[in-house]
């Protein structure tokens, strides 16, 4: 028998997590698993749960909410032996769809009953933990104005694009890596561990959880031009084939901006000075997926 725990947000996404607790005891197999269910009280909970599940020595912590979720739970369970589960209930769930588990809680829950431990990278920006990616420029706005609504969801976040991209002006970069010299402008700047923001957007389609690199997928100054192309390609998993974006691949860069804008780490905003370190931990973290036969 394994302990695992399970640590609800109650707040994220726009599901009702009322009923869950049932829902995980009725779905998960018994016979495999003891399990511990806590919700949430406030900002960084999930972070100090994991982390005490961990130290406890139990087998498996699940993140049930959204990408910040995960994020937290990451924090607490980085550089250990205990594997992350994720039962996606947020708007965007990047993570968990680039681990192809389900988006549909019962299915997710029946996915732990047949899953496997296996080690992924995670990326520190100025040693703040990111799972997915992070990034700065327009998206890192858009997350700003997004944790800020009073509603969520996908449409939330399209009614933010559509406010504010006429306005937004590119701003310049310098970035400086092993083999990498490059000062340019840019729409948005994006360090990807996976290959998603979130809710099927590829930025970065060719990303691995599990080659030790990231890549930096920077969108041209130009990118409004070619709205249209970019906004079917990041819907295609072919948007690092368009003339409107580059994508560098590295274990480290450092990058220089022209300010202390935006920046956000798995979609929530965060205070980040004008000079940004980017690095991967290779196999740093240990997550469930779908047993592979």
């Amino acid at each position: 028998m394994k302990n695992i725990a399970f640590i609800i947000n109650p707040i994220s996404g726009t599901q009702n997590k009322r009923k869950l607790p049932k829902m995980i005891r009725e779905t998960l197999d018994h016979d495999q698993w003891l399990e511990n269910i806590v919700f949430t009280e406030r900002p960084g909970h999930a972070e100090e749960l994991a982390r005490q599940f961990s130290r406890m020595g139990f087998d498996a912590v699940v993140a049930v909410g959204g990408d910040g979720t995960v994020n937290e739970v990451a924090r607490g369970l980085r550089d250990t032996n205990t594997a992350m589960g994720i039962i996606p209930m947020g708007s965007g769930n990047g993570f968990a769809r680039h681990l192809n588990i389900p988006v549909r809680t019962t299915r997710a829950i029946e996915m732990i009953n047949h899953s496997e431990p296996i080690r992924v990278d995670y990326g520190l920006a100025n040693d703040m933990l990111f799972v997915s990616t992070c990034g700065t420029g327009f998206d890192a706005l858009i997350a700003e104005q997004f944790a800020g609504s009073t509603r969520r969801g996908f449409m939330t976040y399209l009614q933010n694009v559509f406010k504010d991209v006429l306005r937004y002006r590119a701003e310049s970069y310098h970035l400086k890596g092993e083999g990498i010299d490059v000062t340019q402008k840019a729409f948005l700047m994006t360090f990807a561990n996976a290959s998603q923001w979130g809710s099927e957007a590829y930025i970065a389609p060719k990303a691995s959880l599990q080659d030790g690199l990231m890549d930096i997928c920077i969108m041209s100054k130009s990118a409004l031009l070619g709205a249209p192309e970019l906004a079917l390609r990041l819907f295609t998993k072919s948007i690092d084939n368009s003339l409107f974006m580059d994508t560098l691949r590295t274990r480290e860069i450092w990058v220089e901006r022209e300010s202390a804008s935006a920046f956000h780490i798995d979609g929530d905003p965060v205070d980040m000075p004008k000079n940004i370190h980017v690095k991967i931990v290779p196999d740093g973290l240990c997550v469930l997926v779908e047993k592979r036969f």
